[in-house]
């Protein structure tokens, strides 16, 4: 199950980093880079955290290729998706779901408590969008004023290992975790949720 995950988690954030490199009309290198830097940067923060050396995202020849195909497959595509913001915002949400699920299931799995094992998910999902958002010089998304990117990962993580303490198995806690993050990610974008801010401050100060 959790290679399912990380596959699928790879191939759609990778989708996400080759939409943003032919935005930024960067050529096949840079969408190839891209690509593998979205997919693989937070899983493989994630696995030198928690000790799983080698990482999987170097070890395993499908965590390599699975960004490739998607990088090229963006590459040669790209003109038939037509507007590329929408496609990017669901990919990237959908690679944010499955991410920090999969982070998480598998901090857990290494013997971590709870609230560590949830901000381990969150790392998952949201490393390597943002390093692939520094390399393109924009600001990350988790960073951008107001954006409900991080939340919804934590929650989603949150309610994998909240299953995994109660006993759920990974195949029937993984599936509505990632939708909890994947639909209140959607959600954020269309319905323009924002994250709280701070009040105005006191100018007689």
């Amino acid at each position: 199950m959790l290679l399912t995950l990380d596959l699928l988690g790879i191939f759609v954030f990778a989708l996400a980093g080759g939409l943003v490199a032919v935005r930024k009309e960067l050529d096949v290198v840079g969408v190839l880079v891209l690509a593998t830097v979205t997919a693989l940067g937070g899983g493989l923060t994630r696995d030198v955290l928690i000790g799983a050396v080698p990482p999987p995202g170097l070890a395993d020849w499908r965590y390599l290729m699975t960004p490739l195909a998607a990088g090229l497959f963006v590459f040669f595509f790209h003109p038939a998706l037509h507007r590329l913001e929408r496609p990017i915002n669901y990919a990237d949400a959908g690679g944010l779901g499955l991410f920090c699920v999969a982070g998480a299931l598998k901090a857990s799995d290494y013997g971590l408590n709870p609230l560590p094992a949830a901000m381990l998910g969150l790392v998952t999902a949201v490393g390597g969008g943002v390093m692939r958002d520094v390399l393109v010089r924009e600001v990350p998304g988790i960073l951008r004023r107001g954006e409900l990117y991080a939340t919804p990962a934590l929650a989603g993580a949150i309610v994998a290992v909240v299953g995994t303490e109660a006993g759920l198995d990974h195949a029937a806690i993984g599936p509505p975790a990632a939708v909890v993050a994947i639909v209140w990610r959607m959600l954020a974008i269309h319905r323009g949720w924002m994250a709280p801010m701070p009040g105005p401050r006191d100018k007689s100060s």
